[in-house]
């Protein structure tokens, strides 16, 4: 991947991030690593003020864009396609077994599709939530 590639894809998991810490997510953790790939995001859905309970496990693809390099609106969430799914799968089922999460505790694997566009100096999220199924 380019150095340019990396940086915006950088600063699209840093907005991601953000922009679930502001709809009440708790972030687990970011860029984890096993023997199957990299998860951008692991957040948790939590209820309760005081003792916050988790709801749900949710798994982040992030996908970032220039819109200057895009052909058409909604090509980022496009780029995950069939087979990144089935690696996003595999990947978070390796994380519910290596953290020894509940089977009882639902999850889900969601996709966060960031357009740039720098000319406007402004950027576009879409998060769609359960984006992947088939587990």
């Amino acid at each position: 991947m380019r150095r340019e590639n990396q940086i915006l894809g950088a600063e699209g998991e840093k907005i991601a991030e953000n922009f679930l810490k502001q709809k009440g997510y708790r972030i687990l953790s970011r860029n984890w690593k096993c023997k199957l790939g990299e998860l951008d995001i692991v957040a948790a859905k939590t209820s309760g003020k005081i003792f916050k309970k988790t709801k749900a496990i949710v798994f982040v693809e992030v996908k970032t864009i220039d819109m200057a390099d895009a052909q058409f609106i909604g090509q980022a969430e496009q780029n995950v396609d069939y087979f990144k799914q089935k690696h996003l799968i595999k990947s978070a089922e390796c994380y519910l077994k290596f953290n020894k999460v509940s089977p009882e505790i639902p999850w889900q694997i969601d996709v966060i599709a960031i357009e740039f566009d720098r000319a406007a100096n402004r950027h576009i999220i879409r998060h769609l939530e359960r984006a992947v199924y088939g587990y």
